[in-house]
């Protein structure tokens, strides 16, 4: 019999002793074929290479690289580093004043500014206005965002427009003061 030649011979007399109802539910379950799987237990260490293997082999996301620069994510990449430089300048010189105190008193502070050259003194100014007053306007930004104004496509660029021009003139304020 040619079942019996390619291993079905079993599988016919169990159809054919089964009952009418089990019949098809068993000629189903037996032709579908099932490919064994080994399975063997891996380190941690081996399961983080194949891991970084499979990830070496994925296609890269396009990154921002390949896209035109926009106003609208530009002030908010910048929003982000002027908070966080402004962040590390106030923990940082919080930090300082608590391990050394009689250095960096107001006292102090004062003097060794005085002692500098103009030039450095309104380089330092620029340096510390541009991104507080940039931080300032873009945080009204986003305010007016929560509250839903300035949403639309044509609003944000305005926005955008008028938080530039307004750091540009609080900065040269700040720094002739």
């Amino acid at each position: 019999m040619m079942s019996a030649r390619i291993g079905l011979g079993s599988v016919t007399r169990r159809v054919a002793f089964a009952p009418v109802i089990g019949r098809n539910q068993i000629a189903l379950r037996t032709l579908i074929l099932k490919r064994g799987v080994q399975i063997q237990s891996l380190p941690p260490s081996a399961s983080e290479e194949i891991l970084n293997a499979q990830r070496l082999k994925r296609p890269s996301s396009p990154h921002f690289t390949i896209y035109q620069p926009q106003l609208t994510w530009l002030s908010s990449i910048a929003n982000r580093a002027t908070g966080g430089a402004l962040s590390a300048l106030l923990y940082g010189f919080s930090l300082a004043y608590l391990v050394a105190p009689d250095t960096f008193t107001s006292v102090n502070i004062v003097e060794f500014v005085a002692g500098l050259p103009d030039y450095l003194k309104y380089t330092g100014k620029l340096i510390l206005a541009a991104p507080f007053t940039f931080h300032f306007w873009n945080g009204l930004r986003h305010l007016s965002w929560d509250m839903g104004k300035l949403l639309s496509l044509k609003g944000a660029y305005r926005a955008g427009y008028a938080v530039l021009g307004a750091t540009a003139i609080s900065t040269v304020a700040l720094v002739l003061m």
